[in-house]
């Protein structure tokens, strides 16, 4: 079994790996908090022996710690839902003392924030508008019977094919639902909500300038010898 730094360094890897799928959603401290429960887990118990083994004293307080820490069911009872607590406790200090507050300033308040925000319908309920609803519904739809199109009703042997299609067919979907939510915030007089009270146009652009341009270009500068190997593994 690992020892405590590399359980810290694979929950902050992976931690990483969870901050940019989400967006930003599993935040730094929540990456912060996963890293250090992976440190003080049921390996706690083994870490306080070996400590107290080391530095020459203690030897069977540490000793009694690794029996009931390090066990499936006394580490639950013992600190796992203690620390969940603390944890809880500590986030919500946190939170109302500004700890968590980003050093850009950010949060919700930089001028791209706002304008994605501002995106949304806020003014009140926001009414159900027949004509949004079909625009949406065929947007939606033509995406994933264009998607399963391209790979299962007309599949190439290509993966670089499908990859590419897939693409162009994300995009061109994307462009219109942009175009039909700009038309309906800033053409229209008055305004109107694009899709209810979601800031739909706000998110794709975001979307589209903070995960999914930069993800193309990582998997454009991948060696395209790789394309050629996984092709001919294919079955036919």
């Amino acid at each position: 079994m690992p020892g405590p730094g590399p359980h810290m360094i694979y929950t902050l890897g992976s931690g990483l790996g969870l901050m940019v799928a989400s967006n930003g959603r599993f935040s730094p401290h929540h990456c912060l908090c996963y890293s250090i429960n992976a440190f003080f887990g049921p390996d706690i118990g083994s870490f306080l022996e070996w400590l107290t083994s080391t530095v020459g004293f203690g030897d069977s307080v540490g000793s009694a710690v690794a029996d009931y820490i390090h066990h499936p069911f006394y580490y639950v009872v013992l600190l796992s839902f203690p620390l969940s607590l603390l944890y809880s406790w500590a986030s919500r200090v946190a939170l109302h003392k500004g700890i968590l507050d980003s050093l850009s300033g950010e949060n919700g308040k930089s001028s791209v924030y706002t304008w994605i925000l501002s995106t949304g319908w806020w003014a009140n309920r926001a009414p159900i508008n027949p004509d949004a609803v079909i625009v949406i519904s065929l947007l939606c739809t033509g995406l994933i019977l264009g998607f399963i199109y391209i790979h299962r009703v007309g599949p190439s042997k290509s993966i670089k094919t499908q990859y590419t299609q897939s693409v162009k067919l994300i995009i061109t979907i994307a462009a219109l639902y942009c175009l039909w939510c700009a038309s309906q915030i800033y053409l229209v007089q008055p305004r109107r909500p694009a899709v209810g009270e979601e800031a739909d146009l706000g998110v794709l652009v975001f979307l589209f300038m903070y995960f999914f341009f930069p993800h193309s270009l990582c998997i454009r500068s991948m060696n395209p010898k790789n394309y050629h190997d996984v092709e001919e593994q294919l079955p036919l």
